[in-house]
């Protein structure tokens, strides 16, 4: 008893010491690698995969009712274009194309009771789930602290109508609209770009300007591009694969953990473009905002 009552003092120093030391070793790496220092803070800080594994999460539990709307309600040339889209940025092929076609197949006078349009304004409603979910990411990712302006619900509804729209576009827009992929890819990065600008702007409630928004923007576009050329590569044969092993339970899997991917993507690209627009080279020429570290102070 004696010697580890004795001990408690030197661990307890010791305790102290390793402390100073991280912050010396932080304070250190911020003086030679300030963006690096400050992305890795705002990571932290925004809790990229609790946040991005909430927004997919989100994501996925409003594409289900949704599907059921659109497969009740929307006009034949709506599922068409949307069936065509979603083959389009999967490239799905065999079983995987075949379950698409049957979920987004004509609408029989059962599934539209079944429905109910109290039930279709009720899923559209719940979706908003994904634009609070977005719209609290967008705080984080500018340190925007909770009792800010309150954002107007139609803000919610705008955003989610918005990216509907887009995502039943996606086919012909990476087709370049009849021109090939050489012109896809580039409109689908400008599209994109021009998506994740207004998101941040409408999500946020203009609390920003459009400037300094504009960095994440771009390296969300960047990534997300990126990433959804290249789900032609595996998503195919994943959805494939695990529909004929393990059946639907598979496929929700494996979209699942696509979406996690690219939430994922979005958080870190978006924390990224802020941290980037707030550092002293582009701040005075985007108007952004101080970052949370140097407000309050002077």
């Amino acid at each position: 008893m004696p010697s580890s009552a004795g001990d408690a003092p030197r661990w307890r120093a010791r305790y102290s010491r390793l402390v100073s030391s991280a912050r010396a070793a932080h304070a250190r790496a911020e003086t030679r690698f300030p963006v690096v220092t400050h992305l890795a803070d705002r990571m932290v800080s925004v809790n990229i995969f609790d946040s991005a594994t909430r927004l997919a999460a989100q994501c996925f539990l409003t594409a289900v009712p949704l599907l059921f709307v659109v497969t009740a309600y929307a006009p034949p040339a709506v599922r068409r274009q949307l069936a065509n889209s979603l083959r389009s940025v999967f490239g799905l092929t065999g079983a995987a194309a075949q379950q698409l076609q049957q979920v987004l197949q004509p609408a029989t006078d059962d599934l539209r009771q079944a429905t109910g349009v109290v039930g279709a304004l009720m899923a559209l409603l719940s979706a908003t789930a994904v634009s609070r979910a977005m719209q609290r990411l967008c705080r984080r990712v500018w340190e925007i602290p909770r009792g800010g302006a309150r954002i107007a619900p139609w803000r919610w509804v705008a955003w989610l109508v918005l990216w509907l729209a887009a995502l039943i576009v996606q086919g012909p827009l990476r087709n370049g609209f009849g021109a090939g992929v050489w012109l896809g890819v580039p409109l689908l990065l400008v599209t994109q770009t021009l998506l994740w600008w207004w998101t941040q702007h409408l999500l946020l409630g203009g609390l920003l300007g459009w400037k300094p928004l504009l960095p994440g923007a771009v390296l969300t576009a960047l990534v997300l591009t990126v990433l959804s050329v290249t789900a032609r590569l595996y998503m195919p044969r994943a959805l494939n694969r695990t529909l004929a092993e393990y059946g639907s339970v598979g496929s929700v899997f494996v979209l699942l953990s696509w979406l996690i991917v690219v939430c994922v993507a979005a958080t870190v690209a978006l924390s990224a473009g802020a941290v980037a627009a707030q550092e002293p080279l582009l701040a005075g020429r985007l108007g952004s905002p101080a970052p949370l570290r140097e407000r309050g102070q002077g």
